[in-house]
C-alpha cells in the first residue's frame, strides 16, 4: 500500500527482455533504495513492483507481461524519469490517500493550460473509469495523488502546484504522453457493495443500477 507522496525522481538504468512478455527493469535510485531489500515493494510511475536485487542504489524488479499491457510501463526506456515511492509504514502520515499500485487504466495528456504558479492538465479517461471520478475526489496519475478540479464522460483535470511540477515527471509529460491511473479503490469497494457488479460482470461495465439504486440497510441510531 502507498500513498501517493512521491520520493524521488529516479532514472531507468536499464531495461532486459526475460521471456515474450515480460521484462527486468532496472531503476536508480538513491533514497528509496537506502534501505530496500529483496521482496520491498515500490512503486514506480504507480505500478506496485517488487524488489528482485538491490546494488548500489539501483534496483531491479521484474515487470510480468500483464503489467506491461495494462500499464504505460512498457514504454519505458533507459535514461527514462519515474516517479518512486517506498511502500508506506503502519504509523506514518497518510499524505495522499491509499493507493494500491494496481493501475485502473492507461490515460493521456489532453492539454496543459499554464498560470503563474501552478498548472492545469487535462487528462483522457479510458472508457468505464469516469464512474469512479468525482470532482474533489482522490485520484493516482503516474503515482501521484492528486485532487480531480472538474471531470467530464471521458476527461478529468487537475491542479499542479510548483512542488508537483519540479519535483515528479508531470511537469515534464507533454500531450499526447501516456499516464497510468489509479481510481480511488473505495468507489469499487461501494459499487461492488450495492450490487452494481454481480458475480461474473465486467467490473469496467455499465451500472446496470440505473436511477434508482437500491436503499442501504443501515444501522439505526444507537441509544447512549
Amino acid at each position: 500500500m502507498f500513498t501517493g507522496i512521491v520520493e524521488e525522481l529516479g532514472e531507468v538504468v536499464g531495461v532486459t527482455p526475460t521471456a515474450q512478455d515480460s521484462v527486468l527493469v532496472a531503476v536508480r535510485g538513491p533514497l528509496v533504495t537506502s534501505d530496500a531489500r529483496h521482496g520491498d515493494s515500490i512503486a514506480v510511475n504507480g505500478v506496485c513492483l517488487t524488489v528482485v536485487e538491490v546494488d548500489g542504489g539501483v534496483f531491479t524488479a521484474d515487470v510480468m507481461g500483464e503489467t506491461l499491457r495494462r500499464s504505460a510501463l512498457g514504454g519505458l526506456r533507459a535514461s527514462d524519469r519515474v516517479n518512486l515511492e517506498r511502500a508506506a509504514a503502519l504509523g506514518s502520515r497518510l499524505g495522499g490517500h491509499l493507493v494500491q499500485g494496481h493501475v485502473d487504466g492507461v490515460g493521456e495528456v489532453l492539454a496543459r493550460e499554464p498560470a503563474s504558479r501552478w498548472e492545469t492538465v487535462r487528462f483522457r479517461l479510458p472508457t468505464g473509469l469516469s464512474r469512479y471520478v468525482v470532482e474533489k475526489g482522490s485520484i493516482t496519475i503516474d503515482g501521484v495523488s492528486l485532487t480531480v478540479a472538474e471531470v467530464g464522460t471521458d476527461w478529468f483535470t487537475v491542479g499542479l502546484i510548483p512542488t508537483t511540477l519540479a519535483l515528479t515527471t508531470l511537469g515534464t509529460r507533454a500531450v499526447g504522453d501516456p499516464v497510468n491511473l489509479e481510481v480511488d479503490v473505495l468507489a469499487k469497494y461501494v459499487e461492488r457493495l450495492l450490487g452494481a457488479n454481480p458475480p461474473g460482470a465486467d467490473p469496467l461495465g455499465a451500472n446496470p443500477l440505473g436511477a434508482n439504486p437500491p436503499a442501504l440497510n443501515l444501522p439505526g441510531p444507537v441509544a447512549s
